[in-house]
């Protein structure tokens, strides 16, 4: 399947929701268009949401390195499994992030995920797979949705900057909940990818 989230792709679904949103209009001659965020397809993408999770991205950028030496420079499913957890700790890896990389190992190894076949499945069915796995979530199923396999329908209402940013643009006295958000979001289909960035944009420009 295409990837349809490149900095080309995001300027044309934003201007497609500007010529009949005005405060999308508005939006983007603030802060302007967002950039692609494109990721490889990968187990060690996925292995990297894991040890970003609930840190920064200075701290999740070290341990990623210190686990990739660990590992002899192969962050792939068969070195994990091959290393002691012991080992995979001492990169700076909590004992609970150790247990999700170690799920999903197993998970690819044994072919519950299939990263051959993500490309070629539905939205809602690569997050059935990605959730199935211990550690993650549907936020982290979307950013993989989103970054690595670019697909452009993708809204994450469980992010508070989505949630901040498209309060701040439409100009709403509150910050949707994500139930709100799920609704409020069905104006911007098939184009969710590309508002959310915008959102992120506008929550960068104006911190929270």
């Amino acid at each position: 399947m295409q990837y349809m989230l490149g900095t080309a792709d995001i300027a044309q679904s934003l201007d497609k929701l500007a010529e009949e949103h005005e405060r999308i209009a508005l939006a983007i001659a603030a802060v302007g268009y967002p950039q692609e965020r494109r990721r490889e397809h990968s187990f060690a993408t996925l292995a990297r949401i894991v040890v970003g999770q609930q840190v920064s991205v200075a701290a999740a950028t070290s341990i990623s390195r210190r686990l990739l030496e660990q590992l002899g420079g192969d962050l792939s499913a068969q070195a994990v499994l091959s290393c002691n957890e012991d080992t995979l700790r001492s990169a700076g890896l909590s004992r609970q992030k150790v247990t999700y990389l170690l799920s999903l190992a197993a998970a690819e190894m044994s072919g519950q995920l299939s990263l051959e076949s993500l490309p070629n499945l539905s939205d809602d069915a690569v997050l059935d797979v990605i959730t199935a796995i211990k550690g993650f979530g549907d936020w982290s199923a979307q950013m993989y949705l989103m970054f690595s396999l670019g697909r452009p329908n993708i809204w994450p209402i469980g992010d508070l900057a989505v949630r901040e940013g498209f309060k701040r643009i439409h100009g709403l006295q509150d910050r949707p909940t994500a139930a709100q958000l799920r609704s409020l979001g069905d104006p911007y289909r098939p184009h969710r990818s590309a508002l959310a960035m915008l959102c992120w944009q506008y929550c960068n420009a104006e911190p929270l």
